[in-house]
Formats: structure tokens, sequence, C-alpha cells
């Protein structure tokens, strides 16, 4: 496969006082556009507010950085006003209208790792905006804004005219933004950092892994996720998504080494990754991760909802389900070095603690 895998940081799409929205490119990140996987991430300062929009792609969102409000309106739904913070992931299926806003003096940060194979351009997300200076109503005549909405000519061009932000504004102190219901995440959003383990390896990592049993809503969206948090110099074993789905992974914080080998055992991808850095792992290539001193923490989307795993190490490896002829013969080696092979690291789990 010669294509570009390495980390990529996402560019500036659009941004006022109120924040910015930033987007990973298929023309920096080929695997994008070649996986039909779209990536943003939406900054939002003290009262800034992401206007009303939805999306041609289905998506997870999962909070980087500080607290905040979200409104979610499924299809022929009512509002759902959601009370957000660092680690809490959000499933939006299609057709879901979304607002983001944020009332605290820490930036809010939230990434949005979605499938755009439905999608006007592959590997990007096209949003429809509500209001703004690109929302719906500055595209129908003032006609057609009065009757849809049973409005005056008068109040149709205020509408319209007065909507000044395009994509994000700065709320001002007179509104009264509404307070979130605590019973609304219930089902909508799941917070990775509070939520029981999956994985917990002493000295080596914890995971949680995001699927249709404690998210539902994952089902809708065709997506599974995980948050992965390695510790100091720890590895995560080499392994590969064995039902074809791709692997989508941003780093959250730290700092560590990634290797990817694909067809033929070619090496495709041997990089530092750092916090910011999206990459992508094509179907079947097996990766593997190591954490410099600091730790490393990500997060993935990988495009199934309830996604398997096969390991190349560990105790679920899949070398320890072979009989040891077999293993003899492959490798052309003496039964010792086999045994040797076979028992390290046999009996781990797929995170490894530093050697001591």
């Amino acid at each position: 496969m010669d294509i570009d895998l390495s980390p990529k940081l996402p560019q500036k799409v659009y941004g006022g006082a109120g924040g910015s929205y930033h987007a990973w490119c298929p023309k920096d990140l080929p695997m994008l556009q070649q996986g039909n996987i779209g990536a943003g991430k939406l900054a939002l300062e003290k009262d800034g507010l992401a206007l009303p929009r939805y999306s041609d792609s289905a998506k997870v969102a999962y909070v980087l950085q500080g607290s905040g409000v979200a409104g979610i309106v499924l299809p022929e739904k009512e509002e759902k006003v959601l009370a957000i913070k660092t680690g809490d992931a959000i499933a939006l299926p299609f057709g879901v209208i979304t607002w983001w806003y944020n009332k605290d003096d820490t930036e809010l940060v939230v990434l949005f790792l979605g499938d755009t194979k439905t999608a006007h351009k592959a590997g990007s997300f096209t949003d429809f905006f509500l209001t703004g200076s690109n929302g719906i109503f500055t595209g129908f005549s003032t006609e057609f804004v009065c009757r849809a909405w049973d409005i005056d000519e008068a109040t149709a061009k205020q509408l319209v005219s007065n909507q000044t932000g395009n994509g994000i504004i700065k709320v001002s102190g007179g509104v009264k933004m509404p307070e979130p219901n605590k019973d609304h995440r219930n089902g909508m959003a799941l917070n990775c950092l509070e939520a029981p383990l999956d994985v917990d390896i002493k000295g080596g990592g914890r995971v949680v892994v995001l699927n249709t049993k404690n998210l539902p809503l994952v089902g809708e969206v065709g997506l599974g996720a995980d948050l992965v948090r390695l510790d100091g110099n720890a590895m995560c074993s080499p392994g590969f998504s064995c039902d074809s789905a791709l692997q989508v992974t941003y780093i959250v914080r730290g700092t560590g080494r990634a290797q990817i080998v694909g067809v033929d055992g070619k090496r495709v991808l041997e990089t530092t990754v750092k916090a910011g850095n999206l990459f992508i792992v094509p179907r079947f290539f097996v990766v593997s991760k190591i954490s410099d001193n600091d730790g490393l923490e990500w997060f993935s989307i990988i495009s199934t909802p309830n996604p398997i795993f096969t390991h190349m190490a560990g105790r679920t490896s899949a070398w320890k389900a072979l009989s040891a002829g077999v293993l003899q013969a492959s490798f052309n080696v003496t039964p010792e070095i086999e045994k040797t092979f076979r028992e390290k690291r046999m009996n781990s789990e797929i995170f490894f603690a530093p050697s001591k």
C-alpha cells in the first residue's frame, strides 16, 4: 500500500470571537478519503456557541477538554440538553441536529470522528446550518420564509439580516441559555473516564470500549469506539481488526511511538505520535504502540459498532492457539526456541508494563 499513513494535525476551517472549527483534510491524510472517514475538532471560548446544524455523516463526539452544554434533537423528537465534560462520548446518528455551548472560562474542545460513505465528499463532513450567515434562512426568498413560518415580511427580513455569525458566535450577556437536564444524559452520553474498565492492567494500561451495550446509539451510528490509556513506557500488543474494520486514532495526550505492518510483512509506518495527531490503520493491518515516560492516551473509532480484535501477543494471542509443531515448522526453529517464544508474554494481557 503506497499511501501516506503518517499522523497529521487539523487545519482551521472557520472561527471568530466565540471559537473555531478545525478539520483533517483528505489531501493531507489520504486514508480519510480511501476509508470514507471524517474528522474534525470544535474549540469554544467562554460564551461560545456552535450554531445549530446537522451533518451529512453519522459521528461519534468525544469531549477532549473542558465542560459545557450540548443540545441534541433526534428526528421528530424533543430537544435534549446535556451537561458535557472531559471524557464524554456522544453518538450522533444521521439527521440529528446539534448545538454546543461553553459557559466556563476553560476552552471546550470536542472531537468528531465519523463515517462519510454517504457524505457529499468522501473523507469530509459537510454541515448544514439552521442559522447564521450561511444558514437555511439566507437561501430562501422572503416569500418562502413568510409562507413557511407564517410571519410577515418585516419579521422575515429581520430574521435573515440579523444573522451575522458564521458557524460559531459569542452569546451576549442578555441571552439566557438553557440549563442541562441530568435525565437527558441517559442513553445519550457515556463518560469514558468514569465508566467501568474493560481492561485494567497494573503498570500497563486501561481500556473503555463503547459499543451497543453501554451506548446503544452507536448501533445507529454504525461505529464503535474506545479510550485507551497507557502508563509510562508501557506497550500495547500488536493486533488487528479481524472484521475488516478501519481504526481511526486521535492522540489525546502524551507521546509515544507507533508501528504499522501491512501486506507482505512490510512496515508501512514507524513514527512518533503526540497529542493532537490523527492517524488511520488500514483494514487488517497490524498496529502496536509504546508510550514514552509520560504515558500515552488515545481515542479511536472503529468502523463497526461491535469490533473484534485479534492480538498477536499476550494471553489471548493468536500464536498461543497454534500448536507447537506448527510454530516450530513455520519459524524453522528448535523446540526449545518455540517453547521460549510461547512462554514469553503468552500469559500477559494486551498491555505490557516496562520490563524490570
